[in-house]
């Protein structure tokens, strides 16, 4: 008899190209049915996250059809999807790539014991980083809570060559059912704004190579001593294709490692920084409760303010640098790497607002946005994170911007009426935001909502204060 279809379940790795389950559905030698589920925990994205990654999927739709193959489209918990697609087509395997965060572990662990119960081969494989988070352990058997060791212990393993994208994909005799993907209205939640962050948008496998080898090519030499510069291209704006897995941190890994194989100053830099990736994946594996609570529990009763600041996430803090990052989150659905712990730091410590308010609104906005990286970022700004910079560390936006923005182009890029700024993406930030927030281009630019040395100095006397109450507090 001929082998029987398998299974092979897309979800954050929206490629072809070494991609483990989908050679190994192919090695098996029978029809492959590729399937994408929008189950609850892909509809409880936020909105800007979830538009991208409906991108992602059409553009996946699209190599696949080049390819003589599919995409099945399927709404429902992915359990009770997949038990119905392997009914419907006598798949007898099912192949995936491996998740790491809380929500992702839950719902694959119900779905292999639901497959295995059925009789069905039900296969995870690695794929999402480079080196498995329960793979890479201490000289006492634990996880590492410190970037530096954990790139010590990582830095010279062997990472395998990234598998060739299959030629074709064997069809079934006859295709399931699919869901039209229109109707899953993906993008509702973007509104108006989807408009202007599309024309920012690099999708696709196709589109993420390209990206990867203009980066190498011509700025991964000067990545260390430019990565800093949100006023120049100096980065490689990877962060959007690897959020959706359409493109292997492997092949990024093997492209930087082949840059310092040439000489490139920045490339080993550029490695490292693809490492505390994984080292954020590291830690929401080992530590999940890092993506709502304090990793480091001491810091529980903190007097953080809860409420949400309008101000802040609509750009209109008065202090041009940290607007500036708010607003290119709204233009381009991204925000470069200095800004976010420049925006993180006026929240939490100027602000005195909790991180878990500045990590939602992130997680809504950003297209690029990553659990992992997310969590531990505002953590590590906050202060209650692993590895965290120290409180006292408060980022002044004032002195930050003569630093890393000494010209102003980056402001007047993003902030209308800074130096008297008419920038085109300026201006498409009031198309951007919704319409209820009644800021136009001739809206007045706020006064500043707190003196920066007096925020400074109270963040310090409310930390010292709770100190002084909590002993077992780490300063």
């Amino acid at each position: 008899m001929p082998p029987s279809p398998a299974l092979v379940w897309f979800r954050r790795d929206l490629r072809l190209s070494d991609h483990a389950a989908l050679s190994a559905a192919v090695a098996a030698g029978g029809p492959v049915i590729p399937v994408f589920i929008l189950d609850p925990e892909t509809e409880a994205l936020g909105a800007a996250p979830k538009w991208r990654l409906g991108l992602s999927v059409a553009a996946l739709a699209q190599a696949l059809a080049a390819r003589g193959s599919r995409l099945i489209l399927r709404r429902g918990p992915a359990r009770e999807v997949l038990r119905a697609l392997t009914a419907e087509t006598g798949a007898r395997a099912v192949h995936w790539t491996r998740l790491y965060d809380p929500a992702s572990v839950a719902r694959d662990r119900g779905v292999k014991a639901a497959l295995k119960a059925d009789g069905i081969a039900a296969t995870s494989h690695p794929g999402h980083v480079l080196f498995e988070p329960m793979g890479v352990t201490t000289g006492q058997g634990g996880y590492f809570r410190v970037y530096t060791p954990f790139w010590r212990a990582v830095k010279d393993r062997e990472v395998p060559l990234p598998l060739s994208a299959p030629g074709t994909l064997q069809a079934p005799d006859a295709w399931p059912g699919s869901d039209d993907m229109a109707t899953w209205a993906m993008g509702g939640a973007m509104n108006r704004g989807a408009e202007i962050v599309c024309a920012h948008q690099s999708v696709g496998e196709d589109a993420a190579q390209d990206r990867l080898a203009a980066f190498t090519a011509a700025r991964i030499g000067a990545y260390k001593a430019e990565r800093d510069r949100p006023d120049i291209e100096a980065t490689s704006r990877l962060s959007e294709n690897l959020t959706y897995g359409e493109i292997s941190a492997a092949a990024v890994w093997h492209a930087g490692y082949a840059g310092m194989l040439r000489g490139a100053a920045g490339a080993e830099h550029f490695l490292k920084e693809l490492v505390w990736r994984d080292f954020a994946w590291h830690l929401i594996h080992h530590t999940p409760h890092i993506v709502r609570d304090n990793w480091r529990p001491e810091w529980n009763g903190f007097p953080w303010q809860a409420d949400d600041v309008p101000r802040w996430s609509r750009g209109m803090t008065g202090e041009p640098m940290v607007d500036a990052g708010m607003r290119q989150m709204y233009v381009t659905g991204s925000m470069h790497n200095r800004l976010r712990m420049l925006v993180a730091s006026y929240l939490t410590k100027h602000l005195m607002t909790h991180w878990r308010i500045g990590m939602d609104w992130f997680a809504d906005c950003l297209t690029d946005w990553d659990p992992a990286s997310n969590a531990m970022g505002w953590q590590w700004t906050a202060g209650s994170g692993p590895d965290a910079a120290p409180y006292f560390r408060i980022y002044n936006p004032a002195l930050q911007a003569e630093k890393f923005d000494p010209e102003g182009l980056y402001r007047r890029r993003f902030v209308a009426g800074f130096e008297g700024s008419r920038h085109p993406d300026a201006l498409s930030y009031f198309d951007a935001i919704p319409r209820s927030w009644g800021l136009t281009a001739t809206s007045p630019y706020p006064a500043p909502m707190v003196g920066l040395d007096a925020g400074r100095m109270r963040a310090l006397r409310v930390h010292e204060d709770f100190v002084a109450s909590r002993r077992d507090l780490a300063v």
